[in-house]
């Protein structure tokens, strides 16, 4: 057999391993942020706290994984990816067992800090990937079959979650996520190569300290503004004040720094800010409506059809995840031909249209009705719109930096995330308050569309990877194992 015959089987070899270490990472990350959903009333009980605790030992591991997010990609450009991302297994499985052996709330509470280190996993995997496979159309497929798990494993982590807190008590959840994350950190040594930008410069942790503070005092700004009623306004304009500073300070770290974290010629670039915005837009529109408004409607037994706390999931959440993995696969060969911005207004669009269906079904709604919205939400948000913006967020960076771009970006997606439950939900209580519980749904669904259609415009401000003068960003890369650049040949 010539070595072209079998050079053919090789590669799809080394694909499938490093795919397999790579996913096996995003499970690890996964877990960490939606197992744990129907185990925190267990939680409370074990730990003999109350609901307000262990929701902010919640909020507590997301404010982490967005602050981690904003640097340890670009990081991992610097003094390489693999490395790294096993630091990050390493950190995610002690935070893990920190966690499983927590004798009080308070302990929790620093464990899911710790386990928070584990939000970059998603935009690392992405760049790690595009490392080794170059080729655009052949990245956009893989990219979305990783991508596509971020919206929840199928449902079944939280299945899972929830068998494992009633069965044995919550802190086994905690040691499944620890076995998780160890087997990941095996996966990763093994399976995949290193790499690193071609340009080795020092990390710019001033620049990493002022960006942290814009985004802290951003997101707890909207978690306190999510409280409504019961916000302290004052904290509210206080936090963002300190933001505004910190970004102010940010900008003229990075005007004068040899070596930035985000150069401000790149902050001024459409590929930055026209993708932030839609993220954050998309993100804001979509979010409280999955999460919030419609298992609220599910629940209510007036306006309603009035399911069970227990059944919920599984005509809302369940069938929204599931129809995301499914249909990411497919949005990645979609955009292998048509391209990830052609893909991403796409599932806006049919986004907008499902949300206008959802405001009719604010009044004597079918449990049926709800489970095809939520299949139709996953399809269209989860499975095209998420894993496209992903996706820019990889194709989009610049050689020399190709950790930055990422890492705004989930930035991007954790303040829409907070952004959507102070607005949106503000809007179906307000509304509801005037007008009826129905009104508010209608009026909240209403405004995720209104959301989208912004994001929808912004899009288009969004510019082909061709158009930024970048080359693609893998191919100026080192990497250290020679051994394995066979993936990038496809």
């Amino acid at each position: 057999m010539s070595r072209v015959q079998s050079s053919a089987p090789a590669r799809r070899t080394a694909v499938i391993v490093l795919m397999t270490a790579l996913m096996s990472a995003v499970f690890a990350f996964q877990l960490n942020a939606s197992m744990l959903s129907p185990a925190l009333v267990t939680m409370e009980h074990e730990l003999s706290s109350t609901a307000a605790q262990i929701g902010l030992t919640q909020t507590a591991f997301f404010a982490s994984a967005a602050l981690f997010s904003l640097f340890l990609p670009r990081w991992g450009d610097l003094v390489g990816r693999r490395r790294v991302m096993l630091g990050m297994l390493a950190v995610t499985a002690a935070g893990c067992v920190l966690a499983a052996l927590a004798p009080t709330v308070g302990v929790l509470g620093i464990a899911r800090v710790i386990q928070g280190v584990s939000g970059p996993i998603i935009p690392l995997a992405l760049i790690m990937l595009h490392a080794e496979i170059p080729d655009p159309r052949r990245y956009a497929a893989l990219m979305a079959v990783l991508t596509a798990v971020n919206g929840g494993i199928a449902g079944l982590d939280a299945l899972l979650g929830g068998w494992l807190a009633g069965t044995f008590g919550f802190r086994s959840v905690f040691w499944v996520m620890t076995g998780m994350a160890i087997i990941a950190m095996i996966a990763i040594a093994f399976g995949t190569a290193e790499s690193r930008s071609s340009r080795s410069v020092p990390m710019d942790w001033r620049g990493v300290a002022a960006l942290v503070a814009v985004l802290a005092g951003l997101y707890f700004a909207i978690d306190e503004a999510g409280r409504l009623g019961e916000a302290n306004w004052a904290i509210v304009g206080g936090l963002l004040v300190l933001g505004g500073a910190a970004f102010w300070i940010f900008w003229r770290l990075e005007a004068h720094s040899s070596h930035p974290l985000v150069p401000t010629a790149y902050l001024r670039q459409r590929r930055t800010w026209a993708l932030l915005l839609t993220t954050l837009l998309t993100m804001t529109g979509v979010f409280a409506v999955m999460n919030g408004i419609i298992p609220a409607l599910a629940q209510d037994p007036a306006t309603g059809p009035g399911i069970g706390a227990a059944s919920v999931s599984w005509w809302t959440l369940t069938p929204y995840a599931i129809a995301g993995l499914v249909m990411g696969p497919i949005a990645g060969q979609l955009a292998a031909r048509f391209g990830f911005r052609t893909v991403l207004r796409a599932g806006l669009v049919l986004s907008v249209l499902g949300l206008g269906g959802g405001t009719f079904l604010a009044q004597d709604a079918l449990p049926l009705q709800l489970l095809v919205l939520s299949a139709a939400l996953g399809i269209t948000y989860a499975g095209m719109c998420n894993i496209m913006l992903n996706g820019l967020g990889v194709v989009l960076s610049p050689d020399d930096n190709q950790g930055y771009l990422p890492g705004l970006n989930s930035g991007a997606f954790n303040l829409g995330a907070g952004l959507s439950f102070a607005l949106l939900v503000g809007v179906q209580s307000a509304i509801g308050g005037m007008s009826g519980p129905a009104a508010g749904y209608q009026a909240g669904i209403a405004a995720g569309g209104v959301l989208l259609l912004l994001a929808l415009a912004t899009s288009f401000l969004i510019p082909r990877p061709e158009e930024t003068g970048d080359q693609p960003g893998a191919r100026s890369d080192r990497t250290e194992r020679p051994d394995q650049r066979v993936i990038t040949a496809g």
